[in-house]
């Protein structure tokens, strides 16, 4: 083999190992960097504000007790501000780096779960909030 072909061969070994990498598919950075993930609200309703690390993420969905209650419209992609109003709970993008979640009271005898998932790009976050029962 003369050394233009081994050269060759070598080169283009070597540009395979480099783009070849560690990371399965679809694994992404944090890159929306939340404050905090999980808090216990009171029964008679409470509040968070939780700040983020990136500024290029939207709320996904969000569940009840395990029930989709509401999915992202396509315009609120690129939204800065919007608010999202569910039967007993306030879910609002405030900026690009501020979340915040409210709950009225809870009448029921049992926590209520409320689980707010945010995406960026093909990274998906989870804010996780219980809600204690009377």
């Amino acid at each position: 083999m003369n050394k233009n072909k081994l050269h060759f061969l070598l080169v283009l070994l070597f540009v395979f190992l480099y783009s070849s990498c560690d990371r399965r598919d679809g694994d992404w950075d944090d890159n929306i960097k939340l404050s905090t993930k999980k808090a216990i609200f009171s029964a008679q309703g409470d509040s968070i504000t939780i700040k983020t690390g990136g500024s290029w993420w939207w709320i996904n969905n969000i569940t009840v007790n395990n029930n989709a209650k509401w999915y992202s419209l396509p315009e609120l992609a690129d939204s800065t501000q919007y608010t999202i109003n569910l039967d007993s709970i306030i879910v609002e993008r405030r900026d690009n780096k501020t979340l915040f979640v409210k709950a009225m009271k809870n009448n029921l005898n049992t926590q209520r779960k409320i689980q707010i998932c945010l995406e960026a790009g093909d990274y998906f976050d989870y804010v996780i909030i219980t809600q204690n029962g009377q």
